[in-house]
């Protein structure tokens, strides 16, 4: 997070400057290669700095999420954000997955592993391991990868450009495209800390994102806590497939049932509705750990999916907002603003959950919200905060750039 916070808006500039693709592939071959010398670390140390420079050098989900906006047209553009954060939602729901699965592979498949070999020594390499080969694969695969920020080099052609591409403009949507293109270039740049429907959509994503962060960790935290504390009694494989049914169901809802629903109530609407049925249901979740058996599997397995479903379409709304709020020629700074100031307040999330959390587990028998109840109320209240802020006079109306 603090390599990410450092270093999203210097990536975001050169997103702007020289292209998005350029920094997907620096991003990527990035985690090639120090997500597999994390793997391989021999020391706390060693796996920090690893950890850190990956950070550094991978910095595009806001590049990401602005060449997601350029690639398509206007009527696919909540499609295409869609798929960007069900990717991320279900990297954040898989990745745990497979480090469940695969840590330690010596101790959990004896009959596949050996002491002697490389994944005795490191125990956790094997996830990593399985993380870069996905990401060599996504490296070769960016070499079809089309650029969706283009530079013409003179200003009286783009002037030619414009005026003919105007008198045709009618006939043809893909001329549109270019007139806004040439007409982004010909705006003066304007200082997008003075943006202020750019800037109150931020913040509105920094609070969601520090609650979803918390959640993150106190989920995995409760679902395998005893049950006389108020938790699940899981064992860390049933929480990785909690985890992957969950990133499944995620995939099916963002694909097929997002875009129309943005289309027709707007992702202002959706995001406000998402986190207005999110509170109901994190209410529910203290009093899911008195069932046991196959129906807590499907329960938890339920509210799991509608969990992440909720979140990722509520920042996807998000997403859509705070690209309409800038031209293009800024969309990549814009979005690495926001990732800078997310990663700041995510940086808090882990911290502040796994401390609350704990200081939760010792009020078992307080009169007033006890135990784990403690810990959901919390989460609402955070998330109530954020849907407080999703109206006027905080949200600006957004200025549509395209």
């Amino acid at each position: 997070m603090v390599g990410r916070a450092l270093t999203s808006l210097f990536w975001g500039v050169v997103a702007d400057r020289y292209g998005r693709k350029p920094v997907i592939l620096i991003g990527t071959f990035s985690v090639v290669v120090f997500n597999t010398l994390f793997g391989l670390s021999t020391n706390f140390w060693m796996a920090l700095s690893m950890r850190f420079f990956l950070g550094c050098f991978n910095s595009q989900l806001g590049t990401i999420r602005a060449y997601a906006s350029e690639v398509c047209r206007e009527e696919y553009r909540a499609l295409a954000l869609s798929v960007v954060s069900t990717s991320r939602g279900i990297g954040l729901i898989i990745g745990p997955a497979i480090g469940g699965f695969f840590a330690q592979p010596v101790e959990k498949y004896p009959n596949l592993f050996v002491e002697s070999s490389i994944f005795g020594r490191f125990p956790y390499f094997l996830p990593c391991l399985i993380i870069s080969v996905y990401a060599v694969g996504s490296l070769v695969a960016c070499k079809w990868l089309p650029e969706t920020l283009h530079k013409h080099a003179e200003k009286a052609n783009e002037r030619a450009d414009l005026h003919d591409i105007s008198e045709h403009s009618s006939n043809d949507s893909g001329q549109k495209d270019n007139i806004v293109e040439l007409e982004d270039k010909q705006i003066h740049k304007s200082n997008l800390l003075k943006n202020w429907p750019l800037m109150s959509t931020i913040i509105v994503y920094c609070v969601f994102s520090l609650q979803e962060m918390a959640y993150s960790e106190m989920f995995s935290f409760w679902a395998v806590s005893d049950k006389k504390y108020g938790g699940l009694s899981f064992s860390s494989q049933d929480v990785g497939e909690v985890l992957a049914i969950s990133g499944f169901g995620l995939l099916l809802f963002q694909l097929l049932l997002y875009p129309p629903v943005e289309r027709r109530l707007g992702p202002l609407m959706v995001t406000r509705l998402s986190a207005v049925i999110s509170i109901p249901l994190l209410s529910c979740f203290p009093y899911i750990a008195m069932l046991s058996g196959v129906v807590l599997h499907l329960v938890i397995n339920c509210a799991a999916i509608l969990r992440n479903s909720l979140s990722v379409s509520l920042v996807t709304g998000l997403f859509i907002l705070l690209n309409n709020a800038v031209p293009q020629s800024q969309r990549g700074a814009a979005n690495a603003i926001s990732i800078t100031a997310m990663s700041v307040f995510k940086a808090f999330g882990p911290a502040g959950g796994g401390a609350l959390f704990s200081w939760a587990q010792e009020r078992q028998v307080a009169s007033f919200l006890p135990g784990d109840q403690m810990v959901f109320f919390a989460l609402n209240v955070v998330q109530f905060i954020g849907l407080l802020l999703t109206f006027k006079p905080f949200l600006a109306e957004l200025y549509q750039g395209e």
